[in-house]
C-alpha cells in the first residue's frame, strides 16, 4: 500500500466520497470496517451525486471540503467536540449543582425536591448556576480533546490492526481510541474541575472562576489543582469508553434492525436523530460504570486534604455507588444524547459523514 504523497491523497479522497473506487490499492476505510453486517442490495436507482446507492461507501458529500484524516479533519472534530461539549454542561449546571451538594452534604440535601428548595432559599435563582463559568471552559477543552483524540487514535490503532482485525475486533478499537483520549481530556478537564465543585459546594469560597481559582491556587498550590486528577480518570475513562463503544454498537444496531434502508440512504435529519437516540442509551450506561468515581471527585475536591480511603469511609459503599445517581443518570442520559447529536450536526457542517453505522461491505486489504 505504498503510495506517493499525491497519490495516496486522490486515491484517500476517492475512496471515501466516491462509489467507484475499485482499485486495490485503496487506503484503508475505517468507516468501511466498522461494520460486519453486508449491505443488502438496493435497487440501482441513482443517489443524488448520480451514482449507484447499492456501490456508495458513505454518506454522499458532493460538497465535501474536508478531506478524511487530513489534519482539517482531525481539527473540525476537535471543533465540533468542544462545541458539543461545553455548552451542554454548562446548560446542566442547576442540575449538576444539586447532585454535587446531594453527594457532599446529604443530610441536607436530601432529596432532588429539597435540595432545589434548599437553594433557591439560601442563594435565590441565579445560585443555581454557581459555577457555570469554569464548567464551560472546563468541559470546553474537555471535550475538544475527547472528540479530536477519539478520531485520531480509532484511525491509529485501526492501522496498527490491520484491515482484517480492526474488523474482527472493532469494540475493543473503540475502547482503546477512547480511553487514550480521554487520558489527554482529563488533563485538561481537571483544574476547572477543581475550581467548579469548591465553588458550588463550600458556600462563601468564591463567587465564581475568577476569584475561585487564585484563592484555591494559594490554598492549596498550582497541583492542588490536580488534587483530583486519579479519581477523576477514574470517572472519566471508563465512561468515555462507555460513552463511544456502546454509541458506535447501538447505532450500527439502529441502522440494521430498526431503520429500514441503509444508513447513507437517510436524510440527514434522520442520521442526526439516530445519534441523538444512541447517545442518550449510551449515556444511561456512562452514568451507571463512572458513578463512584464521581462521587469520589466531589468528596476530594471538597475537602482539604482527604484521601480516597476517607471518602469510602464517610460515603460507604451503599452511598459510593447510589448518592445522586437518579439525578445522574438524567443528566448524564441528556448530556450524551445532546452532545452526540450536536458533534455530528457539527461534522454535517463541515461535509462530513455522521459517526458510526456505516452499512457497508469490509474494505479488501
Amino acid at each position: 500500500m505504498e503510495l506517493s504523497d499525491h497519490h495516496h491523497q486522490k486515491q484517500q479522497q476517492h475512496h471515501y466520497y466516491s462509489s467507484s473506487s475499485s482499485s486495490p490499492k485503496r487506503l484503508f476505510d475505517l468507516y468501511a470496517l466498522m461494520s460486519s453486517q453486508p449491505r443488502p442490495s438496493s435497487s440501482s436507482s441513482p443517489s443524488s451525486n448520480g451514482v449507484s446507492n447499492s456501490k456508495s461507501l458513505v454518506i454522499p458529500a458532493p460538497k465535501e471540503k474536508i478531506e478524511m484524516y487530513s489534519p482539517a479533519f482531525y481539527a473540525a472534530c476537535t471543533v465540533g467536540g468542544s462545541v458539543s461539549t461545553g455548552p451542554t454542561h454548562m446548560a446542566v449546571t442547576p442540575i449538576d449543582l444539586v447532585k454535587c451538594n446531594m453527594q457532599i452534604d446529604p443530610a441536607k440535601y436530601k432529596s432532588i425536591t429539597s435540595g432545589y428548595g434548599v437553594l433557591l432559599k439560601e442563594q435565590g435563582a441565579k445560585g443555581l448556576f454557581k459555577g457555570w463559568v469554569p464548567t464551560l471552559l472546563g468541559y470546553s477543552a474537555q471535550g475538544a480533546c475527547k472528540y479530536g483524540f477519539y478520531e485520531f487514535f480509532k484511525k491509529y490503532y485501526s492501522d496498527i490492526a490491520g484491515p482484517e482485525y480492526a474488523a474482527k475486533y472493532k469494540t475493543l478499537i473503540y475502547l482503546a481510541g477512547a480511553a487514550s483520549a480521554e487520558v489527554i481530556a482529563g488533563v485538561a478537564l481537571c483544574p476547572m474541575e477543581a475550581v467548579k465543585v469548591r465553588v458550588q459546594t463550600q458556600p462563601g469560597f468564591a463567587r465564581g472562576l475568577a476569584d475561585g481559582l487564585p484563592k484555591l491556587v494559594k490554598s492549596e498550590g498550582a497541583l492542588g489543582l490536580y488534587k483530583g486528577i486519579v479519581p477523576l480518570w477514574g470517572r472519566q475513562i471508563p465512561y468515555t469508553m462507555m460513552k463511544f463503544a456502546s454509541f458506535e454498537t447501538i447505532v450500527e444496531m439502529m441502522y440494521k434492525h430498526a431503520i429500514p434502508k441503509p444508513k447513507e440512504q437517510c436524510s440527514k435529519s434522520l442520521q442526526l436523530g439516530v445519534s441523538f437516540a444512541g447517545g442518550y442509551v449510551a449515556g444511561i450506561f456512562c452514568a451507571l460504570v463512572s458513578h463512584p468515581a464521581d462521587n469520589l471527585v466531589s468528596f476530594l475536591n471538597n475537602s482539604k486534604g482527604a484521601s480516597v480511603g476517607d471518602a469510602v469511609k464517610k460515603l460507604g459503599t451503599w452511598g459510593l455507588f447510589t448518592r445522586g445517581l437518579p439525578l445522574r443518570i438524567f443528566m448524564i442520559g441528556t448530556l450524551t444524547g445532546a452532545q452526540w447529536g450536536l458533534y455530528d450536526a457539527s461534522k454535517v457542517f463541515f461535509g462530513l459523514p455522521t459517526t458510526g453505522g456505516a452499512n457497508v461491505p469490509p474494505a479488501k486489504a
